[in-house]
């Protein structure tokens, strides 16, 4: 209505200043008749020159009111989308409820912080304790994460898959809740030089086998096949028994091939684990997150992230490394100092095999997660020998980074944090 009101305001006025230009009188001219003519020409060529300018205008006006109230309504629409979730598939609980289960946000309570948001610690009226994750408005996430991983985990149940509680939406706020595992995230304790030390051979086998199966049942034996892509150490947490549980499914995708790749436009993640034609190409496959799997178990069995702060400190990534170790036979000097002699050699070569399996550059040699639990549990099954995982290139890091870099790898932390490295993936 206002765009027609001033469509109409600008003829009115163009409409008047013909008007004064055909009452006003002649100049004196020796040449009458020519004077006249220019004249009118004059006055008709302000005429159509400011109609011009004001239909420009007023079509400017329009797109814009049509994009503002287009967006808005999305943003509507996806947050009435959000609110129908039925208690039969997953329970809605009122904000109010979560604000007293975590003293209204309070600091004392926060957990962490991710690329969704800060996780609180809360307890429930009946004394059950739950982990809340809160979108942030900073958030590099939004409703479309949200939803999804409302509706993936509402699905999906499995001792390794971490268990989602209950949703809340309510005005500007989006929250989940989850079962509460004390000992946090697989990071807090294998990056940490104090608390690595309880990870002992056993638990980090046991810790790999159970990602192995949450991945599997992710892949083939769920009633989704489902492609996780952000499988990283921060997203593994720990129980009470230090079993292992997948998290974060705001960047999984549900794919709907039986065997194939899809290419996205958007490429999400981590890069210390990001397989190279997902990093590329945007070309993503469940064998992405075979090749994120086998980048976390280089990281289980050695306790070091491969991340730019290692690129600082050996000029080469994890997987470089390990590669050098593999073709020398050194595979032994891979692992962790801290398990000294105390690990099950046959055991930990065959993790260091399959993991460099899965990190190979061409993802049709990667095994699939059915071959991976295979050869993990079965120290008969003949391993094939792997071929050269993809190389990486450096970015020349700034000095403020490089601090940045050591005194991250210096300190100790007590949540997870979704760090982006500052290597580049390049073709060979």
């Amino acid at each position: 209505m206002r765009s027609i009101r001033m469509a109409r305001r600008a003829l009115q006025v163009a409409s008047h200043e013909h008007r004064r230009l055909a009452d006003s009188p002649p100049q004196a001219d020796t040449n009458s008749d020519g004077g006249g003519g220019d004249g009118k020409k004059s006055g008709m060529t302000i005429m159509v020159s400011i109609l011009v300018v004001v239909i420009f205008c007023t079509l400017l006006y329009c797109i814009y009111c049509w994009r503002w109230r287009r967006r808005n309504a999305v943003r509507r629409a996806q947050v009435e989308n959000l609110r129908p979730i039925s208690s039969s598939d997953l329970p809605v609980m009122d904000l109010s409820t979560i604000q007293a289960a975590t003293n209204n946000f309070s600091k004392d309570n926060k957990l962490g912080e991710g690329g969704f948001g800060p996780v609180y610690r809360g307890v429930l009226y009946g004394g059950q304790e739950v982990a809340v994750k809160r979108l942030s408005e900073k958030s590099r996430q939004g409703n479309v994460e949200f939803k999804n991983e409302v509706e993936l985990i509402a699905k999906l149940q499995h001792r390794n898959l971490v268990r989602l509680l209950g949703c809340c939406v309510s005005r500007d706020e989006k929250l989940l809740i989850y079962e509460y595992l004390p000992n946090r995230s697989l990071d807090a304790f294998l990056f940490d030089s104090n608390k690595r030390s309880q990870l002992d051979w056993r638990r980090r086998h046991l810790i790999i086998v159970g990602i192995a199966r949450g991945l599997l049942y992710l892949h083939e034996d769920s009633l989704l096949k489902v492609i996780h892509r952000d499988l990283k150490a921060s997203n593994v947490l720990l129980d009470d028994n230090m079993n292992p549980k997948i998290s974060d499914f705001g960047m999984a995708k549900i794919f709907d091939g039986e065997d194939g790749e899809v290419n996205t436009g958007k490429v999400v993640g981590t890069y210390g684990y990001m397989a190279p034609e997902y990093a590329m190409e945007g070309i993503f496959s469940v064998k992405s997150d075979v090749f994120s799997f086998g980048v976390l178990v280089l990281e289980i069995l050695s306790g070091q992230r491969n991340s730019g702060s290692y690129i600082l400190q050996h000029g080469q990534t994890l997987l470089r490394h390990a590669w050098e170790l593999w073709d020398k036979e050194r595979g032994a000097e891979f692992m962790d100092p801290m398990l000294g002699d105390c690990f099950a050699m046959s055991e930990a070569c065959r993790c260091f095999h399959v993991a460099m399996l899965c990190v190979q550059e061409n993802p049709d040699e990667r095994p699939s997660m059915s071959s991976v639990m295979l050869m993990l549990k079965s120290e008969q099954m003949p391993l094939p020998l792997p071929s050269e995982p993809p190389t990486f290139a450096r970015l020349k890091p700034s000095e403020d980074f490089r601090k940045s870099l050591t005194t991250k790898s210096d300190s100790t932390s007590a949540h997870s944090v979704n760090e982006v490295t500052i290597t580049a993936v390049a073709p060979r």
